[in-house]
């Protein structure tokens, strides 16, 4: 994240009227990633960035207002303008949402911004990578693909049948300084994975809410759409939105999780390993954030309905170089990957949950003891309990019953985004409850 000056931020608008840029989105997200924005005139930027575009909180989901409450007012973060790759004439700022002349307690970005705060006052500045994984189809939800392989993982054949689209996205990705560096088929038919490098927590939180609103769009001009349902078939691998986290010092950058001479041999430093252990004592009730849906619950299990094991975690505990833990440290070590977020994520909240965690870990120098380097698929449950090792939520009902329990989430969310949050994906269990399924009606209609 960095500042504007004045005489900069003029220089912007200047520079977006030689692009040719005509329209500005001052956008930000609700409390599901999704962005939300108003359009205006490029003769307007002045004003659009002194906060004049409003937006009634009651009109959105998770945006806590009445409808007699003052509107919201987008103030857009000049360091955050990108054009559209698709459409040159237009412009996104992602925003901070303020109330009553200050920031809007409930707003996403606000939220975040809070931990970064926190962190900073102790420190450390927060880096953060995320995998975008999603299924690109066509609109008979049909891979884009004549191929029909049983493990389509890594394929180049499908990759090049896909490279009309996704030669695109990443050409965007780049063209706004993003660095992809790798691009594959993933598991899933139909389904990708495109890696970028890292950046400070809120801006990536920034990048990937873009990038799903993006990777639409480009998909469409080939008649075709992206998928973020966490899991689509019962028979293919979910997608994931892995957070890569590390904390680094606020003065110099350094990365502070790196350790090569780590006694246990995973590349952590003392600091990251208290890190860990904070996130796994909250894991239950960050969960309902990272995985905010019911169908998040359909990719956290170790088998379902597919020949093979899921790869998605199912207990809270973390290991080296191991994708059966819910925290991995990949192999090079210097940062922990949270393989339970899914891709419907608002990496926003998700990012302050975790980073809240972490932090209460290393205040009260919390210890995760020692790596799981095994199949933790294969523990036996007996082992599971002797070791303190605790089963992630299975539906969305026990995650919400896990955040509502633990402390932190009201701490991290404030008391509106906190009951906001809770009413509205109860509502959403609730509803999923009491929803009767093809596969009930198959499996009971006429069993006598």
């Amino acid at each position: 994240m960095t500042e504007m000056s004045g005489p900069e931020t003029a220089a912007l608008k200047d520079k977006l009227r030689e692009q040719g840029v005509k329209y500005l989105m001052a956008s930000y997200v609700d409390m599901h990633g999704a962005i939300k924005n108003k359009m205006v005139p490029l003769a307007h930027f002045d004003h659009m960035m002194e906060g004049s575009e409003l937006f009634t909180g009651a009109a959105l989901d998770g945006v806590p207002q009445s409808v007699n409450d003052e509107e919201v007012a987008a103030h857009p973060d000049p360091a955050s303008c990108v054009v559209l790759p698709w459409n040159r004439e237009v412009a996104l700022f992602a925003s901070d949402l303020w109330y009553a002349g200050k920031p809007f307690e409930a707003g996403s970005r606000t939220i975040l911004k809070r931990q970064m705060q926190a962190a900073a006052g102790m420190g450390y500045g927060f880096n953060l990578g995320i995998e975008a994984e999603f299924y690109v189809l066509r609109q008979d939800t049909d891979p884009v693909s004549p191929r029909r392989l049983s493990k389509p993982c890594y394929d180049g054949s499908m990759v090049l049948d896909n490279m009309g689209w996704l030669g695109e996205l990443v050409d965007a990705m780049n063209g706004m300084g993003w660095d992809v560096y790798s691009f594959d088929q993933e598991d899933g038919l139909g389904q990708f994975e495109v890696d970028f490098t890292y950046a400070d927590a809120v801006t990536m939180s920034d990048r990937y809410c873009f990038l799903r609103l993006m990777a639409n769009k480009m998909a469409e001009q080939h008649g075709c759409f992206a998928s973020f349902m966490p899991k689509p078939y019962g028979d293919r691998t979910g997608s994931g939105a892995h957070f890569n986290m590390s904390l680094s010092d606020v003065t110099t950058g350094a990365n502070l999780f790196k350790a090569p001479n780590d006694p246990r041999g995973c590349g952590l430093s003392d600091l990251g390993y208290k890190f860990v252990a904070g996130v796994v004592r909250h894991l239950p009730a960050i969960c309902a954030v990272v995985a905010p849906s019911v169908n998040s619950y359909k990719r956290l299990v170790k088998q379902g309905s597919m020949s093979g094991f899921t790869w998605a975690p199912i207990f809270a505990c973390y290991g080296n170089n191991n994708r059966t833990n819910a925290l991995r440290i990949p192999l090079a070590g210097g940062r922990v990957e949270l393989r339970a977020a899914d891709s419907m994520c608002n990496p926003y909240l998700g990012a302050a949950m975790v980073l809240a965690a972490g932090l209460e870990g290393i205040r009260e120098g919390l210890d995760p003891g020692e790596p799981n380097r095994g199949n933790m698929y294969l523990v036996e449950p007996a082992e599971l309990e002797a070791r303190g090792i605790r089963q992630l939520p299975r539906t969305l009902g026990e995650a919400l019953d896990a955040f509502e329990a633990d402390p932190l989430s009201r701490a991290v969310m404030g008391d509106a985004m906190f009951t906001s949050w809770l009413d509205y994906k109860r509502e959403e269990w609730m509803g999923y409850m009491a929803h009767v399924s093809q596969w009930e009606t198959d499996r009971y209609l006429r069993f006598f």
